[in-house]
């Protein structure tokens, strides 16, 4: 088929459509954008967003189990085994066997870990703050309600 041909089979026109309405689209350029703001944050103290948002799932009066972690996160158990190796091996996370089913594991922030987050979060909060300072008034919350409904 030839490229004319092809292009009659999808109308520019739904091209277009789908760049501007697409949802699914626009929440992953958003959150490409984000990411790169809050990777730049964390940059100075040597995490990334992704980690930040890790830490704080672990941050918790008793050790998570595995799961629970990753249906939080939305990822997968072996994703979230994956993300855990760099802090274990920067001794920001350990990992030990659930005392109550030994095939499961523990995930706990170890003092280290406790005191980068520590460092981390006013970062956060500094750049969450300019996030939502450049939104309209009630955006922020109007786009949360609306992503928890998706999820």
């Amino acid at each position: 088929m030839s490229k004319p041909e092809a292009a009659l089979l999808v109308p520019f026109a739904a091209t277009l459509t789908v760049r501007d309405t697409c949802l699914c689209l626009h929440v992953q350029r958003a959150a490409r954008a984000l990411a790169r703001h809050f990777d730049e944050v964390m940059r100075t103290i040597g995490l990334t967003h992704g980690q930040f948002s890790l830490m704080m799932a672990l941050n918790r009066p008793e050790p998570a189990g595995l799961g629970a972690v990753a249906a939080l996160l939305a990822m997968d158990r072996t994703t979230l085994t994956a993300a855990l190796k760099p802090l274990e091996r920067r001794g920001l996370v350990a990992v030990s066997p659930d005392p109550k089913d030994r095939r499961g594991r523990r995930l706990t922030l170890t003092p280290t870990g406790l005191a980068l987050l520590a460092k981390a979060l006013p970062l956060w909060d500094g750049a969450h703050a300019a996030v939502e300072g450049r939104m309209p008034e009630g955006e922020p919350e109007r786009i949360r309600a609306g992503l928890r409904a998706l999820a």
